[in-house]
């Protein structure tokens, strides 16, 4: 029988006879990947919601009330000739106010309330996208923030880059907390194929007192840790499954609407690969680092 072999079925003899703690021990490998597995589905969905405001980001002039037309061509001539700018659309008092009705129809009666329109011209401006066109647009920014006849500025890329460090703040974290259950699970795996060898001491000292090869004598307590870390992987996946129809389901119309009207994203072949992958190595580890007790 090849090495590959004996470790194979010697592996599934010990997951046979250890029961209970190999159950155990798959459960703790699920947790930990459900969690990561969880951050791994939020950040896909959040991050293709940011690429998608961030292609479509606008920068937004608000004109003061009393501009006259000289001033007001004269910004419209100066965004225009910027190179950071795709495109420049005027927007006046009677069109933001009637745009303010189409979305948010059940607050007409705020603004009927009023005296007069509240709301400023406007000059929408559509952006280049690219690192270079970035740093032309927060100097176009600044300049015509200073011009007269605006009263107000707003840079959509500001927010979002504030939003895309507290993401990435966030999947740090998360990256963390993920590694630390893992690291809590490699431990139990290391306990399970520990008892394995435990349970085999009298076979092990036998195949040492003969001369078997270390391959023959610690190679099944890897793949024990190969197979537990892969199943535990394997669960973890199908529950992500699982809980993301689920909540696709009840909140699936709520949340397409947060993030644009696009459905939600499960998580794709890089992603699953990450989980599975990860189960196996974090199981490998943990059976190589146990089955070192084996001298």
């Amino acid at each position: 029988m090849t090495v590959l072999g004996y470790a194979i079925e010697q592996a599934w003899v010990s997951l046979r006879r250890s029961g209970k703690s190999a159950i155990i021990s798959i459960g703790t490998i699920a947790i930990a990947f459900v969690t990561l597995g969880g951050f791994l589905l939020v950040s896909v969905n959040v991050q293709r919601t940011l690429d998608r405001w961030l292609q479509a980001a606008e920068l937004s002039v608000y004109l003061e009330d009393e501009v006259g037309d000289e001033a007001r061509a004269s910004i419209e001539a100066y965004l225009r000739a910027q190179p950071a700018v795709l495109e420049v659309e005027f927007i006046t008092k009677s069109r933001a106010l009637e745009r303010f009705h189409a979305d948010f129809p059940e607050l007409g009666d705020v603004t009927e309330s009023l005296n007069g329109n509240p709301f400023p011209a406007s000059f929408e401006v559509r952006l280049q996208t690219g690192p270079a066109a970035e740093a032309q647009a927060d100097d176009l920014a600044r300049g015509v923030a200073d011009r007269e006849g605006v009263a107000d500025v707003r840079y959509d890329r500001r927010w979002l880059a504030r939003l895309l460090a507290i993401v990435t703040g966030a999947r740090v974290a998360g990256g963390i907390a993920a590694g630390v259950l893992m690291l809590g699970a490699a431990f139990t795996v290391a306990a399970v194929v520990r008892l394995s060898l435990h349970a085999r001491r009298d076979e092990l000292e036998i195949m040492q007192l003969v001369g078997a090869p270390f391959s023959y004598i610690r190679g099944p307590s890897i793949v024990e840790g190969l197979l537990l870390g892969g199943i535990g992987a394997a669960v973890a996946f199908v529950a992500v499954g699982i809980l993301f129809t689920m909540v696709g389901r009840w909140l699936g119309p709520d949340l397409a609407g947060l993030i644009g009207g696009e459905e939600l994203l499960f998580l794709g072949v890089r992603e699953g690969a990450i989980l599975l992958l990860g189960g196996l190595a974090v199981g490998a580890a943990a059976g190589a680092l146990a089955s070192r007790a084996v001298r």
